[in-house]
C-alpha cells in the first residue's frame, strides 16, 4: 500500500490498534459532537416539521441520520424512558382510566374495533376476538371468543388470576414495555399505507408530492420519530404546562409536516387527515389492547 488510505475501499493503511481515548472518540464523536449528525437531526426533527423528509426525498441525506435508524433509536429510547420514569403500581387502572370517560366511566363509541366499558363491577374489553371481563381485583375471564384454541388461552388467564394485584400490574407494565417496540413496527407501515391510500392519484398539480409507498414510509418514520421524541420529553419533564405545550405542538407539527411534504390546500389536507387519523386511531387502540392481553398471556 502507498499512501494513508486504500485506493479501492478507503480504509486506513495504518493498522495500529487505537488507544482507549481514540476508540471512544471514534465511536461517539461523529454522532455526539455538537456539530454531529445526531444533534443536527434532533434539532431539525423537533423544530422543523417536514424538513427531514423533504431533505431525504430530494437527495440531501449525508448530514442527517437516516429515517429507519432514527425511528428505531427513538422508539427504543421511548420505551426506555417509560421504564425509567413510569411505574408499575396501578398501571392497569391508569391505562384504563385514560380510555374511559371521566363522567360516565364508559368508552366513547368512536371506535368499533375495541371498546372499554367500566362500572363498579370492573372492566369489560370487547374486541373482534371476544370479550375480556375483569372484576375490581383484575381476575380476567375470556368469554364469547371465536379465537381458535380458546381453551388454551384460559390457562394463562388462570395463572394471571392467581397473582396479587401488585404482581398483576407489574406483569402488564413490564410486558407492555418489553413488547411495545414490536407494536411500533406494525403501526409504522400501516400509517404509510393509509397515507398512500389518502394521496392516491398522479399528483399532476404537485409534482413533488410523494406517490410511492417508500416515500410515504419515510414521512411516517420521521413523524413517528418526532412523536417518540416528544413523548420522551413529556416523561422527563415533570411540569404540567410544559407537557401541555408539547401536546399542542404535536398537533400543529403533524399538520405543518404534512403541508410541507405533501403540499396542496388546507381543505384537502384536513379531509385526508381526518381519514388517516380516525383509521389509525382505531388500529392503534386495537394494537394496544392486543399488547396488554399479550403481556398477560406471555410471562
Amino acid at each position: 500500500m502507498t499512501g494513508e488510505y486504500c485506493a479501492a475501499c478507503g480504509q486506513e493503511t495504518q493498522l495500529k490498534l487505537p488507544t482507549a481515548r481514540a476508540f471512544l472518540r471514534e465511536a461517539a464523536g461523529r454522532y455526539v459532537s455538537l456539530d454531529g449528525r445526531l444533534w443536527r437531526t434532533l434539532v431539525a426533527l423537533l423544530f422543523r416539521p417536514g424538513f427531514l423528509t423533504r431533505e431525504y426525498l430530494e437527495g440531501r441525506r449525508r448530514r442527517y441520520i437516516r429515517p429507519a435508524r432514527l425511528f428505531l433509536v427513538l422508539s427504543l429510547a421511548l420505551f426506555a424512558a417509560i421504564r425509567l420514569f413510569g411505574s408499575a403500581p396501578n398501571f392497569v387502572d391508569e391505562a384504563l382510566a385514560g380510555n374511559t370517560d371521566a363522567a360516565t366511566g364508559a368508552r366513547p363509541a368512536a371506535n368499533p374495533a375495541v371498546k372499554f366499558e367500566r362500572d363498579d363491577g370492573g372492566v369489560t374489553i370487547s374486541m373482534p376476538a371476544g370479550v375480556v371481563d375483569a372484576d375490581p381485583e383484575w381476575h380476567l375471564d375470556l368469554t364469547g371468543t371465536n379465537v381458535p384454541l380458546a381453551q388454551e388461552l384460559t390457562k394463562p388467564f388462570e395463572r394471571f388470576n392467581q397473582l396479587g394485584r401488585q404482581e398483576k400490574s407489574e406483569q402488564v407494565f413490564l410486558g407492555a414495555v418489553r413488547y411495545g417496540p414490536y407494536a411500533m413496527f406494525v403501526l409504522l407501515p400501516s400509517f404509510a399505507l393509509l397515507q398512500t391510500i389518502a394521496y392516491l392519484g398522479r399528483g399532476r398539480r404537485y409534482p413533488g408530492r410523494p406517490s410511492r409507498y417508500a416515500e410515504h414510509l419515510v414521512f411516517a418514520a420521521h413523524l413517528h420519530a418526532f412523536l417518540f421524541l416528544a413523548a420522551v420529553l413529556a416523561l422527563a419533564i415533570p411540569l404540567a404546562w410544559a407537557r401541555g405545550a408539547l401536546g399542542v405542538w404535536c398537533v400543529l407539527y403533524g399538520l405543518r409536516a404534512t403541508k410541507v411534504v405533501y403540499r396542496g390546500g388546507w381543505t384537502g389536507l384536513f379531509v385526508r387527515g381526518v381519514f388517516v387519523g380516525t383509521t389509525y386511531f382505531m388500529l392503534f387502540a386495537l394494537v394496544v389492547a392486543v399488547l396488554l392481553l399479550f403481556a398477560v398471556l406471555v410471562r
